[in-house]
């Protein structure tokens, strides 16, 4: 599926389950939330995109420990889970949140290189702390340029929205 139904899909499926999304992007740099605004009456379903791209703004924008990122570092599953816990506590009106983050290069060890690292979060009560993270996941990126890489963090994250989507509707509101 390419990036633009992959939008028009977590689209339809935001509206079939009648759920609020909001997006904490790193490594993407904001062009999952490019992708979805695409979409015409998104703005119904999709609350934005926190793009944290460096250390201090994950740690002042949505609160990540840095404890967390000294022990796991700022590219790693563990932060992501913290960035879509934090993005959807801090947006009241989303039920739903994804997260990014990752290695894109140049300059990394070839160990990470390309490695980034989804999550996926969920409101399971009308309290702001009621949040869970409900699917996680760690990807090697296939492509090697920049602007590539990028675009490709973004269809995992619509990806990733849509496998979640469709395999979690007991979940979900009605």
């Amino acid at each position: 599926m390419d990036s633009s139904q992959s939008s028009f899909e977590v689209a339809r499926l935001l509206s079939e389950r009648r759920l609020r999304l909001v997006l904490a992007e790193s490594c993407s740099g904001g062009r999952c939330a490019s992708l979805l605004t695409q979409v015409p009456g998104i703005s119904q379903w999709f609350c934005g995109s926190s793009v944290t791209y460096r250390v201090k703004t994950k740690e002042q924008w949505l609160g990540i420990a840095p404890h967390q990122i000294e022990e796991f570092s700022a590219e790693s599953l563990q932060v992501s889970k913290q960035m879509a816990v934090q993005v959807l506590a801090r947006t009241p009106e989303a039920d739903l949140s994804c997260a990014i983050t990752g290695h894109l290069g140049p300059g990394v060890n070839s160990e990470v290189d390309g490695l980034v690292f989804l999550a996926v979060a969920i409101r399971n009560g009308k309290e702001l702390d009621s949040v869970c993270v409900v699917r996680k996941s760690q990807q090697q990126l296939k492509s090697t340029e920049r602007i590539e890489r990028q675009l490709e963090a973004a269809e995992l994250m619509l990806e990733e929205l849509i496998a979640f989507l469709l395999t979690n509707s007991s979940l979900l509101k009605p």
